[in-house]
């Protein structure tokens, strides 16, 4: 509820409008219509629980472990001796090899390998590498919709990458330490993070509506209003004729045809 009010200043040329809005009516409305608040939550819970149950096709995600060796390699005819325990670089060579692994001949190999129908493309969208906490071992987690197809893809990677890096970098190796197994854990989507994200769109939404429903609304509803809102005096007050001593009266009128 609000009141629009003009202030004339005594040159008679500028006047000033602003709006008076009637906190305590807005929030007397929102809490008499509470129930909708709490209708409008949970229908939204609702909603996002079945989208991220029946809905939203899950993913799963399966890892490989394998253990960055210390190497070295030649050019020309100088060698050099990388240890990851010297670099900073247990963690920078897993950088490099994950920027082999994201290539596309690698990942063409993977898929001629595990047969899966994805183009290298796709196929890096669904692998991430990083260093295992901060040591030479090298994680690499394998995102798809099927527990078994992350599993084989993952697997499949710790054959190929070995190979494609020793072809890359002279003397350089890798071991397995973790095979992947299907883990039939999705990781995504949320029921509980869907949920809740429902719930509270829900009652923020619903909350914003009647807000400016009450804003908007300037119904005259009792003589509160006009004694808070106009300066006018009450010259007198209509009683409410329906419902006198809790008897329900009706009104009707007669004409004739």
């Amino acid at each position: 509820m609000y009141r629009k009010e003009t202030n004339n200043y005594s040159d008679g040329n500028n006047s000033k409008e602003y709006y008076t809005v009637d906190v305590l009516h807005i929030l007397k409305f929102v809490f008499q219509r509470v129930w909708a608040i709490i209708v409008s939550g949970i229908l939204a819970a609702a909603i996002g629980f079945c989208l991220s149950a029946f809905l939203i096709t899950p993913k799963y995600s399966s890892s490989i472990m394998l253990y960055v060796n210390n190497s070295s390699f030649s050019l020309g005819s100088t060698n050099f001796s990388i240890s990851s325990s010297e670099i900073t670089a247990a963690q920078s060579l897993v950088k490099t090899y994950g920027e082999i692994l994201n290539n596309r001949t690698t990942l063409e190999r993977v898929i001629d390998k595990s047969g899966v129908e994805y183009d290298y493309e796709e196929l890096s969208k669904m692998i991430v590498s990083a260093p295992s906490n901060n040591t030479e071992i090298m994680r690499v987690t394998v995102t798809a919709k099927s527990p078994y197809v992350a599993s084989k893809i993952a697997n499949c990677i710790a054959e190929v990458l070995p190979v494609r890096i020793s072809e890359i970098v002279d003397g350089a190796s890798m071991a397995v330490v973790d095979s992947a197994i299907p883990n039939n854990q999705k990781i995504s989507p949320s029921i509980t993070k869907y949920t809740a994200v429902g719930l509270i769109l829900g009652v923020l939404f619903s909350a914003m509506v009647l807000i400016v429903l009450a804003i908007l609304d300037n119904t005259i509803h009792d003589e509160e209003y006009i004694l808070n809102t106009y300066t006018y005096p009450i010259l007198a007050k209509v009683p409410n004729l329906t419902n006198i001593g809790g008897k329900q009266y009706a009104y009707y009128s007669s004409h004739k045809r």
